[in-house]
């Protein structure tokens, strides 16, 4: 089949090159603009556009890609198909129904119809989920709602955060669209329609959801930990500024500090919460790197009974 691949982020980059190696042609690439990036904020392409330009295939970066003068481009690339993976624009009903076959394929990171939205990987671990997957669905107009081709499970591993997870859930969605790829060529798919009364969402991160409120238990916390590592990062203000915590551990114990009271433990930290304490791993404070905990305090030590938050 002749293939446009639509995506952007470092997470459709295995779909993108494991389609590159066949049986399938990827005739076209559809990305984000290039945008700036970095700490100089020079103007880079973004992941999968640098993979088009690497292997030289058709690539466009439009601002909206329902602009006509887009949908004639895809036109003239003959496609049969379409597969979306993390693109980040709205696909309106022209673009969706371009394709010789007259539709789009997407992969979700989620066990659909669980955590529709933009951010299934984060909102899974919030919530202490200990599975996740990918499903292959159709693009349909609303969001994450269509039929679904393949489901692929994924077992969360203990105190896997968002960054080791969405990376290992990116060679997962490489593989699942493969294989649906070769199912849709065989003329041997089936779709099967999401259960819409049970469908969750997973609203975008927002800066609320890394705040750390310590009067919560220590468990809860550890998962909001693991949830916004490594970007953007679960922080609580100390000394005028946040501090980043990227990995902890939860411990039992009486607690008879007030939530956020920083005890010293054999060089180590326990913070008081709400139920037990949490032991910070890894630290990050504005503009620094990310230390292990013994390396950060040699630098900028905490003392002992510092309150952390607001």
């Amino acid at each position: 089949m002749r293939i446009v691949f639509f995506g952007t982020p470092e997470f459709a980059v295995p779909t993108l090159r494991a389609m590159i190696e066949g049986p399938h042609e990827v005739v076209g690439v559809v990305s984000q603009p290039d945008r700036p990036r970095g700490r100089g904020r020079a103007v880079h392409p973004s992941p999968v556009s640098a993979v088009a330009l690497e292997h030289e295939l058709p690539l466009l970066r439009p601002e909206r890609v329902g602009e006509i003068e887009i949908a004639d481009a895809l036109q003239a690339l003959a496609p049969d198909l379409g597969v979306v993976v993390a693109f980040g624009q709205f696909l309106p009903k022209r673009i969706r129904e371009l394709p010789a076959m007259g539709y789009l394929i997407n992969a979700h990171a989620s066990l659909l119809p669980d955590y529709r939205g933009a951010a299934p990987i984060a909102r899974a671990l919030l919530d202490g989920r200990t599975e996740t997957g990918i499903s292959v669905m159709r693009v349909e107009k609303e969001m994450d709602a269509g039929a679904v081709a393949r489901v692929q499970r994924l077992a969360i591993e203990p105190n896997e955060d968002c960054g080791s997870l969405t990376r290992r859930l990116a060679e997962v969605a490489a593989e699942a669209i493969s294989r649906a790829l070769d199912d849709i060529a065989a003329d041997r798919v089936s779709w099967l329609e999401q259960d819409h009364a049970r469908a969750t969402f997973a609203p975008k991160i927002e800066t609320a959801d890394a705040r750390l409120d310590w009067t919560r238990a220590a468990r809860e916390l550890v998962q909001q930990v693991r949830a916004m590592a490594p970007s953007p990062g679960a922080r609580s203000p100390w000394d005028g500024e946040p501090l980043r915590i990227l990995a902890a551990q939860a411990a039992g114990g009486r607690v008879d500090d007030p939530p956020g009271t920083v005890r010293q433990r054999d060089g180590a930290l326990a913070i008081a919460t709400g139920d037990g304490w949490l032991l910070p791993q890894v630290l990050q404070r504005a503009g620094g790197k990310a230390l292990a905990v013994a390396d950060f305090l040699r630098g900028r030590p905490i003392p002992d009974g510092t309150r952390l938050g607001d």
